[in-house]
Order: structure tokens, then C-alpha cells, then sequence
């Protein structure tokens, strides 16, 4: 099974950048999308092979949302977590499978000057334990954009951005939390590497000088490490500021 997670930062946008050609190419059995930055009646194509389509749009219009579409039919779906901050904002979507909880997240980002930080830490707390609530159930794989870059190879200059949202010392501890409680950050079980990132700057020409962040992470219950086969970040795929990564398992 492979699941794709992108943040597209804007579905319309991405609609006209070779996005139907690459999930055609790619052909993952579900994919899990964050920043739409629309609802789906603003959407003219909607990926005609996928038969399941769930979307948690923002209030907002134009910001925000995330997507899940699958060629299997969840057993059931939810939207927003219960989380209360953020619950407007279409942050959320799960959908449970036989083997598994999947949670798609847009973590939120605590913005320039850290205006955000505090409401981001309790977002962190709630989702964490939202987590470990569908947990108890079953394992769970969380994938998205969760905002932050967990350890100094996760980005290109970290001593530049201790100070910044997501790198500061709570985002990073936020993210060591789930590690520290059974939670697996898949990509690093393949790859230890500096210098694999998965957003960019549209600034100062940062992508071809891979002047990057990896922020974009599938996570996974420790249940599921025997099932995971592999997880890459699609670097070579344009289309957004940020490039797909991808789990593959199997069950």
C-alpha cells in the first residue's frame, strides 16, 4: 500500500502545475493533501480514479484545509480530532482502515515573531494525546505538514533560526514527544542524512540552492515498523513550496 501526503498550498493552484499527471504516475492508493486552500465545490477536477474523496475545508475560504482521497473505502472518517483550537480551520481529517488509524494533519505554524507559539503548544498537547487516544484502538499513522524541522540535519541553517517558528526549542521538543512515546518518524529509519528537505523559500532562489526545511513527516505507531517497506521525500516533484513524501507498507 502507498500512501502519498503533499502540501500543495492550493489545490487550484497545483491543479495547473502537472498535478493530475503526477498522482497518475505515482499511483498511490490514498493521498492525503494539506493547505487546499479550498472546498471541494471550488474544485473542477477532482481526481476521477479516487472513489473516496474527504475534505476538511477552513471557514476561511482560500486558507488553510486538508484532504484525504482513497481507492479504499475507510471504515469510518472524522473530521477535526475534537481539538477545539484549530477546529475551524480544517486542520483534521482521520479515516480508519482495517490495520489502521490514518491522521492527516496541517499543523498550525506559530507565524512570524512567534505570535503563535503559545496557541501552537497547546495544539501540540491536544494532538498528541489525540493520538494516543485512537491508539489505544488500533496503530495510527499520522502524516502532513507538522511545521516543524525536528533536529539541526532537518534544516539548512539551524543555528540562523532557534528563534523562528519551527525551530524553536518547544516545536522541537513538541515533535520529540511523540518519538519519546512509540511514535516512529519513518524517513529516518532509511535515511540519517543532512540535506533532505521537503519545503522551501519561494525566496532568494532557496530550492535550487536546496536552502531547505524537512517539515513533512509520516509518523507511525511502533506496531507498524515491521509493515513499512519504505518512506521517500519526492524532492524532484514542483508544483508548491513544499514536495510530496511518501510510506509504502505492507500488511
Amino acid at each position: 500500500m502507498k500512501i502519498i501526503s503533499w502540501n500543495v498550498n492550493g489545490i487550484r493552484a497545483v491543479m495547473k502545475k502537472g498535478f493530475p499527471d503526477f498522482v497518475k504516475k505515482y499511483d498511490p492508493e490514498i493521498l492525503c493533501l494539506q493547505e487546499t486552500k479550498a472546498h471541494p465545490d471550488q474544485v473542477d477536477e477532482l481526481l476521477h480514479d479516487y472513489e473516496h474523496h474527504f475534505w476538511n475545508s477552513a471557514d476561511k475560504k482560500g486558507y488553510s484545509g486538508t484532504a484525504i482521497f482513497s481507492k479504499i473505502k475507510p471504515l469510518n472518517v472524522s473530521y477535526g480530532g475534537g481539538i477545539d483550537v484549530g477546529d475551524t480551520e480544517g486542520r483534521i481529517v482521520t479515516a480508519e482502515f482495517d490495520d489502521f488509524f490514518l491522521v492527516n494533519v496541517y499543523t498550525p505554524n506559530s507565524k512570524r515573531g512567534l505570535a503563535r507559539l503559545d496557541y501552537r503548544q497547546e495544539w501540540d498537547k491536544l494532538f498528541f494525546n489525540y493520538l494516543k487516544e485512537l491508539e489505544k484502538s488500533k496503530p495510527v499513522i499520522t502524516c502532513g505538514d507538522l511545521n516543524v524541522a525536528h533536529t539541526e540535519i532537518d534544516l539548512a541553517r539551524p543555528k540562523n533560526n532557534t528563534k523562528n517558528a519551527g525551530f524553536t526549542p518547544q516545536e522541537r521538543a513538541g515533535f520529540q514527544k511523540y518519538l519519546d512515546n512509540g511514535f516512529l518518524d519513518t524517513f529516518r529509519i532509511f535515511n540519517q542524512d543532512p540535506e533532505n528537505y521537503t519545503w522551501w523559500s519561494y525566496m532568494f532562489n532557496a530550492r535550487a540552492k536546496n536552502l531547505g526545511w524537512r517539515i513533512d513527516y509520516f509518523l507511525t505507531s511502533e506496531k507498524l515498523k515491521k509493515n513499512i517497506i519504505s518512506a521517500e521525500i519526492l524532492k524532484d516533484v514542483m508544483g508548491s513550496d513544499h514536495c510530496p513524501v511518501t510510506l509504502n507498507l505492507k500488511f
